[in-house]
């Protein structure tokens, strides 16, 4: 008699939908925390409140948002690759969602100081698509919305009214590559990280570069707002 296999395959429907709800998770973390804030961790309204109150205009008070990230984000690198390999196995993918939960902080930050109101859908998924970079534009293809992609600016998502099954397109589509990225570029960045003290250095500079390459993007695809108000009615697709 053949014996039965004590672990029976995982179906394709099963395996998306474990999927789904991984990246779905990761996409209400980062809204939940990197947005609204949680217990001692401010929130964006928060964090752009103060910077605007130090800083006699707004784009110096966005120029200090972007500081103070790089330098919370390298502090995490480098804290998590001083370990070497004894701790990399727990400390990577906390500091991988780490530093997205802190990426996102401050590109809503950038937002609010520029005119945004991060309470709307609309400008959550607009956020949560600067922290994909170049992949914003096959997010945006993939949600049916290709004619947002107009020099790589998302100011008129953010502007305008969308239906909630778009926008969760729209995220989940995040949700998806911000976890391939922690499988493929996880991988690159372990070995490096595989050196203690070294580890930690490589670690600190590389957070450090994505947080500005991420902020860039953030401040030339949400420039400030023009009159404060939002056009359109609700996409029917």
């Amino acid at each position: 008699m053949a014996r039965r296999d004590r672990h029976p395959q995982v179906t394709a429907a099963q395996a998306q939908e474990v999927d789904d709800s991984r990246a779905a998770a990761l996409v209400q973390r980062l809204l939940a925390v990197g947005i609204d804030g949680k217990g001692p961790f401010d929130g964006a309204v928060a964090v752009a409140s103060r910077a605007r109150a130090g800083h006699p205009s707004t784009e110096s008070a966005v120029h200090e948002v972007v500081r103070r990230h790089t330098r919370l984000v390298a502090a995490s690198g480098f804290a998590t690759g001083v370990g070497g390999l004894v701790t990399l196995p727990v400390a990577l993918p906390a500091n991988v969602a780490g530093f997205y939960v802190l990426a996102t902080r401050a590109v809503a930050a950038v937002a609010e100081l520029r005119g945004y109101d991060t309470s709307r859908p609309e400008v959550r998924s607009a956020v949560l698509l600067t922290l994909v970079g170049a992949d914003a534009t096959d997010v945006l293809k993939s949600a049916g919305l290709p004619r947002l992609d107009i020099g790589g600016r998302l100011a008129s998502l953010a502007t305008r009214r969308w239906s909630p099954a778009v926008l969760m397109l729209l995220n989940k589509g995040v949700g998806f590559r911000l976890l391939a990225r922690v499988g493929t570029g996880g991988l690159v960045r372990a070995g490096s990280r595989a050196v203690p003290v070294l580890g930690g250095a490589v670690g600190a500079g590389a957070d450090a570069l994505m947080l500005r390459r991420i902020a860039k993007h953030a401040e030339h695809a949400l420039p400030p707002v023009a009159g404060g108000g939002v056009d359109g009615d609700p996409d029917r697709s």
